[in-house]
């Protein structure tokens, strides 16, 4: 009997993000822009830069609405489409601080020994991404910075799970290559 049930039961989406009609751009503020700020906030590690890039989703928004009419209404999952461009837009900021002043591995301040402490190591963290094509650090930051499951990430991004379990291990290793410490 239970197993019927089972079969019967249809699986609720976690991220609940059905089109909504008529959103304007301050809509689409009010609702998401705590979501922008956190996932901001995840990747850039500091409030004043995930502010900046908060600031940045939504003028954007506002100068795409300005030349085209009623651009804010055709955005039919306005959940995904923020969390994107936050992750875009912190990348960017972080690409940005990057290029200004290059972290090398070796130079990392040591604590008591040879290991980094771990605002070191998420500062590395972040840098190490910053130098991964864009796809696949949206990914990897959807997956271990949002928290999404990859079949969500597949959901928000139009592909399918299996190229995203793909990407996160290529990307895994990828930064294990990259943020392996000289012994």
């Amino acid at each position: 009997m239970l197993e019927a049930t089972i079969q019967q039961e249809v699986p609720v989406p976690i991220i609940p993000n059905p089109p909504e009609p008529n959103l304007t751009v301050d809509d689409m503020y009010r609702d998401h822009h705590l979501m922008v700020f956190r996932t901001a906030h995840r990747i850039t590690g500091n409030a004043a830069d995930a502010e900046d890039v908060l600031q940045t989703v939504f003028l954007r928004m506002v100068r795409r609405n300005d030349r085209r009419e009623d651009s804010a209404d055709i955005i039919e999952r306005p959940e995904n489409y923020l969390r994107r461009a936050a992750v875009h837009a912190a990348l960017d900021l972080v690409r940005a601080r990057r290029s200004n002043a290059d972290m090398d591995l070796e130079r990392l301040p040591a604590t008591s020994g040879s290991r980094p402490d771990e605002g070191d190591l998420r500062e590395v963290l972040r840098h190490a991404l910053s130098e991964l094509p864009a796809r696949s650090a949206e990914i990897f930051t959807l997956r271990f910075f949002e928290g999404l499951t990859n079949p969500e990430i597949a959901s928000a991004l139009g592909i399918s799970s299996i190229t995203v379990a793909v990407t996160l291990h290529r990307t895994r290793r990828a930064l294990q290559n990259k943020l392996r410490m000289p012994s």
